[in-house]
């Protein structure tokens, strides 16, 4: 997928909102380990923090990446979650809670832009210069152009902020590390920077 951005047009990611998940919420979940559960009081003030995180940075012709674990609990809370997020340009690659998509109950695919497995994304910024990513839900080894500045972003492992961050070029965008806000594509170019863009990935260990 290439995109051209128009003057003040940004391009964001997130993932793994798990919106309306019960047992993801420390209030009400029902996993003996609560230990990687969100500390919210109720449900819907975590259904309410993860809109109102997008809503206050995401504009409403910027481009929102969501890279899989959208929303639990039925079609209706996918339909509920995306009417609620104001951006317009709003396109999903899927994760492994995301099979409804694959069967479009509800006629769910239809309030986004675009749904994928796997996407190459090409973003040419206002200054007309390109910028390149592989976005998957789940974090890979090795990818087409890794060597020549091609980012990888994924979700799936809930990382915390202090281990987010691969040696190579790559990230876990997922919204438990980045204290439940979408990060944006100046803030991901910015920190690849001092990045090894040939090192495999390697994944932190007993997480």
């Amino acid at each position: 997928m290439k995109i051209h951005l128009k003057k003040g047009q940004r391009v964001w990611f997130t993932s793994d909102s798990h919106y309306n998940h019960g047992n993801i919420c420390t209030a009400t979940s029902k996993w003996d380990d609560k230990s990687k559960t969100r500390n919210f009081e109720s449900l819907q003030k975590m259904n309410d923090e993860l809109v109102e995180c997008i809503n206050s940075q995401v504009g409403k012709d910027d481009y929102l990446f969501h890279l899989g674990d959208f929303a639990f609990g039925g079609p209706e809370f996918v339909e509920e979650f995306r009417r609620r997020v104001k951006c317009k340009n709003v396109h999903l690659i899927l994760g492994n809670h995301d099979w409804r998509f694959n069967k479009n109950e509800g006629n769910i695919n239809r309030f986004f832009n675009s749904i994928h497995e796997y996407l190459f994304l090409t973003v040419f910024d206002a200054d007309d210069i390109k910028h390149r990513f592989v976005l998957c839900h789940y974090p890979i080894a090795s990818w087409n152009g890794m060597c020549h500045g091609v980012i990888h972003l994924h979700g799936h492992l809930h990382l915390p902020p202090n281990l987010r961050l691969h040696e190579t070029q790559a990230m876990d965008v997922g919204v438990d590390g980045n204290d439940y806000y979408p990060i944006s594509m100046e803030e991901v170019l910015e920190l690849m920077q001092d990045r090894n863009p040939c090192k495999h990935l390697v994944l932190p260990q007993n997480w």
